[in-house]
């Protein structure tokens, strides 16, 4: 549960406190990732269930890597109350980047940090994570271009450099900038909900999960002017998911051989059609057990998976975790988690997004 009354820079008793801790070269577009995508999350009554902060070593100036500064009106107590604490990137080259240890002034104030409190990065913001050894052991990614660096630095982190994020326990990384959307969204769901998180995204005009585990970089994300895309099947599957479809399906929609509709696919998505196919059979089941009543049988047919069986298999594979258990922990409390003021411990076992 969020902190109750008043607390150093939090004044709004009951919604989740989220501490952004920024350094010099920041980068604003990440900064405001978290104040646009949790600051917007709201109850149906449009009451916002987020108060987001940003804090440094030091208030002041901070430098960026844009023609402007950013003032940052809060010093390191706001990380002592937080529940989420968020780390960006900083594109000053600092020991933590170079060497991987932590600046004092920067591991005193992540030792206000309580034991309990969820803690995420965005792109090498996840560094400062590991710098501080919040990462050893445990799962991580960061921007696919530092990874060489982070392996070298931080040898006891699995790094996994190929996807968007990662959540192992209370602790998340994230790819680059798009990423740190994708993993706000995480957060936005896991707290309140999918459809919380979904109309976050609307407003946001993005969209409203990516997997976790897809893939960092991929060779075509804009097809050129004179390429033909792939684009079109994928939203006629999208509109088909229950009914059986093959790949020759998908090919035909684009008018391209089976062989050459999967190379572009894959170019496209950094992923082959039929993991993709999967992943959006997953996420309609997903959405259904949080959002309807519907039986789990009615749900395998409904996203495509044919059987209660199938539909167990593939979530377990992607979650490792059963279709009734996926609804009991996201559903268990929905009213009080979207109505205002409740959310899951910080640190409690939730699926992988």
């Amino acid at each position: 549960m969020p902190h109750a009354g008043f607390h150093g820079p939090f004044t709004r008793p009951g919604r989740h406190r989220v501490a952004v801790l920024v350094r010099h070269g920041l980068l604003p577009i990440e900064v405001g990732i978290a104040h646009r995508i949790l600051g917007d999350a709201r109850t149906e009554a449009g009451e916002r269930l987020y108060e987001v902060v940003t804090c440094a070593t030091e208030p002041g100036e901070l430098r960026t890597t844009a023609d402007f500064t950013v003032h940052v009106a809060h010093g390191p107590e706001a990380l002592a109350a937080a529940d989420t604490v968020i780390v960006p990137a900083a594109h000053e080259r600092d020991e933590t980047y170079l060497e991987g240890r932590l600046p004092p002034a920067l591991a005193a104030a992540l030792g206000r940090v309580g034991p309990g409190t969820r803690i995420a990065s965005i792109c090498t913001g996840a560094f400062v994570l590991a710098a501080a050894g919040l990462l050893d052991g445990r799962r991580a990614t960061t921007h696919w271009a530092s990874c060489d660096r982070f392996r070298a630095l931080f040898p006891r982190v699995r790094l996994d450099a190929d996807v968007l994020y990662t959540q192992d326990g209370r602790v998340l990384t994230s790819a680059g900038v798009a990423a740190g959307i994708d993993l706000c969204l995480h957060l936005v769901r896991t707290d309140f909900g999918a459809a919380v998180a979904n109309g976050v995204a609307r407003r946001t005009v993005v969209p409203p999960h990516r997997d976790g585990g897809q893939a960092q970089y991929v060779e075509r994300p804009v097809p050129s002017p004179r390429a033909q895309s792939t684009g079109r099947a994928r939203q006629w599957a999208l509109e088909r998911l229950k009914e059986p479809l093959a790949l020759r399906d998908l090919a035909a929609v684009e008018s391209m051989s089976v062989r050459t509709f999967t190379r572009r696919f894959r170019e496209e998505t950094g992923m082959s059609p039929q993991r993709w196919l999967i992943l959006q059979r997953v996420e309609r089941a997903r959405q259904l057990l949080e959002e309807s009543d519907l039986a789990v049988d009615r749900i395998a047919h409904e996203a495509g998976f044919g059987t209660a069986a199938s539909l167990r298999r593939h979530l377990q594979v992607a979650l490792g975790i059963s279709p009734s258990a996926y609804r009991r922990t996201f559903r268990a409390g929905s009213a009080t988690r979207a109505g205002h003021g409740g959310r899951r411990a910080a640190g409690a076992a939730v699926p992988a997004g």
